[in-house]
């Protein structure tokens, strides 16, 4: 599986610390190539019209980064969607997103829908921050092992409704339950063991993996 990194240009704040080895290539999107930079961590790609850095980091990043690509302010795409299209021409499997949330909500709400064409791509994809991981999953059954970095697990319905979702060796157990977008009935959930299943049917979910504010 080729996993691709993505940094984008979200408040440093939510970045959680940054590990080279957990991707093969590392993009920085706009604000993001100056955030990899600052920590001393690979820029394979550095993309966007990079009008929220200065021109003394414009030019560290130009010397730092393998290839730089800078866009127009006025484009069609966001400089992350940008970055995107990097990771899917290099033949990505799995992309992880750092700094895309904690910012403007319209941003980050749009971001999280980014995961939805991935998907239909058979590109798995997971937004990072300190408090959260979030990823979007189409009908299946999958297992999901305990991480006490986050340990708290919702499913939150990305469709109108989600049908038949089943949550095994959970401390809130479900059995092929219909969840209707705008329920709270799976959010906060826990394992009760170092692994367990959950799977359903019908509609689109996104699992969220959180932890209290540190």
């Amino acid at each position: 599986m080729k996993t691709i990194a993505i940094v984008g240009g979200g408040p440093k704040t939510y970045i959680p610390p940054l590990s080279s080895d957990v991707a093969s290539v590392w993009i920085g999107a706009d604000g993001g190539a100056e955030v990899l930079t600052e920590m001393k961590m690979p820029v394979d790609i550095a993309v966007g019209d990079f009008d929220s850095v200065s021109e003394t980091m414009l030019a560290l990043i130009r010397r730092t980064a393998k290839e730089t690509k800078i866009h127009p302010n006025e484009k069609n795409e966001t400089d992350l969607e940008l970055a995107v299209n990097e990771a899917m021409d290099l033949g990505a499997d799995k992309i992880l997103f750092f700094g895309v949330t904690g910012g403007r909500m319209d941003h980050t709400l749009a971001n999280i829908q980014l995961l939805y064409p991935l998907l239909q791509h058979n590109v798995e994809g997971c937004i990072i921050d300190k408090q959260n991981m979030v990823e979007l999953k189409f009908p299946g059954s999958y297992s999901i092992e305990e991480d006490r970095n986050y340990p708290y697990i919702s499913f939150v319905p990305f469709t109108l409704q989600v049908e038949g979702l089943s949550l095994i060796d959970f401390k809130y157990p479900l059995q092929k339950a219909t969840v209707p977008i705008g329920s709270t009935l799976c959010l906060s959930n826990e394992l009760c063991r170092e692994e367990g299943t959950y799977s359903f049917e019908k509609g689109i979910v996104l699992v969220v993996r959180s932890r209290e504010k540190r």
